[in-house]
């Protein structure tokens, strides 16, 4: 399969529900389904690189696979929420759990990006040893750096408008070169799901994503961020299961010794680095893509 198939289920909430999309790629029946929870700002097409490879190297070794990739709520084709306090893991973990149940999988594995990744966290500690076989956490952990956040909140919500496709992913460029190198075509790639036509606005684009993501965002202090690490790292300690730990090497959001910790305490993760990367790899380099083809697949 060359193009995934979009697809909504229907989650509750405190008002009247809300809409979560996915896409899905490969066998659309298989036992074995890999869920791609993307991060912060971004929507379910990061993972059109990496799905691509894992349904192909499925596909080779006689397997079917199918790899589900949601627009958390909030972002692209999903609804945004009546209440934009409610953007925080909690509801995000009891729609991917909602997600989860209508996938019916007998084999799951999680491979999350940053927020993603705390999600998959709460998600397998909610699920215990009869839930996801494997995870994989890129470029995130229990703690995560206070000059990190306060680099993303300077950004978040503020994207305004753009008069083309290249303008938006100029943009982009200028907050996520982080990222690491990327071929013109590579970041316009994944720069064209970002953008969405404005409204009445002919053709001008803004970004997929609900500004009022920014408002629980921007009220959390440092004191709220220790309280949300603690209880982050219970989740994490309580982890039974293989789990694979990405990080870019120059990241500013997983540090050095938290990477190290997580490979010490609670599922004793795997750790793999990338040089010349910071936060986040994007999974799109071939090492990037090889390392957790082989974790899942191998």
């Amino acid at each position: 399969m060359t193009e995934p198939t979009l697809h909504f289920i229907h989650c509750p909430d405190a008002a009247n529900g809300h809409r979560v999309a996915y896409w899905s790629w490969g066998h659309p029946e298989a036992d074995h389904v890999v869920l791609c929870v993307h991060g912060l700002t971004r929507q379910g097409r990061d993972f059109d690189v990496l799905a691509r490879a894992l349904c192909e190297r499925a596909e080779r070794a006689g397997q079917r696979l199918r790899v589900v990739c949601p627009d958390v709520v909030g972002r692209g084709n999903s609804d945004w929420l009546a209440d934009p306090m409610a953007y925080q893991v909690p509801t995000y973990a009891a729609d991917m759990l909602t997600l989860i149940g209508h996938l019916r999988a007998t084999k799951l594995d999680w491979v999350g990006t940053s927020m993603g990744g705390l999600i998959g966290m709460a998600v397998c500690a909610h699920l215990g040893t009869a839930g996801v076989r494997r995870l994989v956490l890129n470029d995130v952990g229990p703690t995560i750096e206070w000059q990190a956040l306060q680099r993303i909140g300077q950004y978040l919500g503020r994207g305004g408008e753009f008069d083309s496709l290249q303008q938006a992913a100029d943009a982009l460029w200028a907050i996520a070169s982080s990222f690491g190198p990327h071929t013109p075509a590579q970041w316009l790639a994944l720069s064209r799901p970002m953008v969405k036509p404005v409204a009445g606005g002919g053709d001008r684009l803004r970004l997929h994503y609900d500004p009022a993501l920014a408002l629980p965002f921007r009220q959390v202090t440092p004191e709220a961020a220790a309280q949300g690490q603690a209880v982050m790292w219970q989740l994490y300690d309580s982890l039974a299961l293989p789990t694979l730990l990405l990080r870019g090497a120059d990241s500013d959001l997983l540090s050095p010794l938290t990477a190290q910790t997580m490979t010490q305490r609670g599922p004793r993760a795997r750790l793999v680095q990338f040089a010349g990367v910071g936060h986040a790899p994007t999974l799109i380099a071939d090492d990037q893509v090889q390392a957790v083809s082989d974790f899942l697949l191998g």
